[in-house]
């Protein structure tokens, strides 16, 4: 089993979609890793052989920001965002959709349940 940036890559997938499995790693960075360090995308992982993934890793650690360095970027941005006060800043700190969704009707996953109204007696 290989392992690269702290996570265990599934033994039975390719090499270019097992490695989008590591947070900060998309499917045009994975093909652009294996074309540096001339693997072949097609290969397993369980078939893939120490020296490659060796170079991998390598190639990762150079030259990208993965994993927890990727992901204290995004939280030290949103952090920003809302400490400066902006509209988006404002929309992270109330949990609502921050790029223009609709909230009247939708939004329930950034909402959370819907609260449930008590039923009013009638005279």
């Amino acid at each position: 089993m290989a392992r690269i940036s702290g996570i265990d890559l599934p033994k039975n997938k390719t090499i270019e979609f097992a490695l989008q499995y590591i947070y900060g790693i998309g499917h045009a960075t994975a093909l652009q890793i294996l074309n540096s360090t001339d693997v072949d995308p097609i290969t397993r992982v369980q078939e893939i052989s120490e020296e490659d993934v060796l170079k991998i890793r390598n190639e990762i650690a150079d030259n990208y920001s993965v994993e927890g360095e990727n992901r204290g970027l995004v939280t030290k941005n949103i952090k920003r965002l809302m400490d400066i006060g902006c509209y988006r800043g404002q929309r992270h700190k109330k949990r609502l959709p921050v790029n223009g969704q609709r909230t009247k009707t939708n939004a329930r996953t950034r909402k959370g349940k819907k609260p449930s109204v008590g039923g009013k007696k009638s005279k």
